[in-house]
């Protein structure tokens, strides 16, 4: 049997697993603690703790944290998730379900990459948010396999990108 702590832990990443979205911290705090199932406290600790060791990825945009589950986060939920019990999983099926439509809309950053007249190659990245461009940069690229690179790391890369240039910037 798992102890409370765990439990916590795997209710957060249960939640993570089953949603269509990256959740923010109200969200999942929202879920556990309109149950009572522990304080916020704990709760912090715990998603701490999944952040710390990796089975949590944390990335934050305007001040709010997103959370996802990293795939080390899956496969350690895929040895326990039978210590939640079916009540709980239903629990957080139902809200997920109910708050479909209250999940922020995802972050969308498209990248993609053209030919200049000049021959050679431009990467154009963007970052985009509830339909307001958040960042908008054009880069050149020393050739296409460099801007095909680009593009596949912009998605990874694009919010700890933003997040830099606004430190510096600000």
């Amino acid at each position: 049997m798992a102890t409370p702590f765990t439990t916590y832990k795997l209710i957060v990443l249960y939640m993570l697993q089953n949603s269509e979205n990256d959740l923010t911290n109200s969200q999942i705090s929202e879920f556990i603690l309109d149950r009572e199932y522990t304080n916020y406290f704990h709760l912090q600790q715990a998603i701490s703790e999944l952040v710390e060791t990796d089975l949590l990825e944390k990335q934050t945009v305007s001040n709010t944290s997103y959370y996802h589950i990293s795939e080390e986060g899956r496969k350690t939920l895929s040895y326990f998730e039978n210590e939640l019990s079916s009540d709980i999983k239903q629990e957080v099926h139902e809200y997920l379900k109910t708050r479909g439509c209250q999940i922020p809309e995802r972050i969308l950053m498209p990248a993609d990459y053209y030919e200049t007249p000049q021959g050679g190659y431009a990467v154009r990245c963007q970052l985009i948010e509830k339909n307001t461009s958040l960042l908008d940069l054009n880069i050149s690229a020393p050739n296409r396999e460099a801007a095909r690179s680009i593009c596949r790391n912009w998605a990874k890369k694009s919010q700890d990108i933003y997040a830099t240039i606004m430190e510096e910037l600000l």
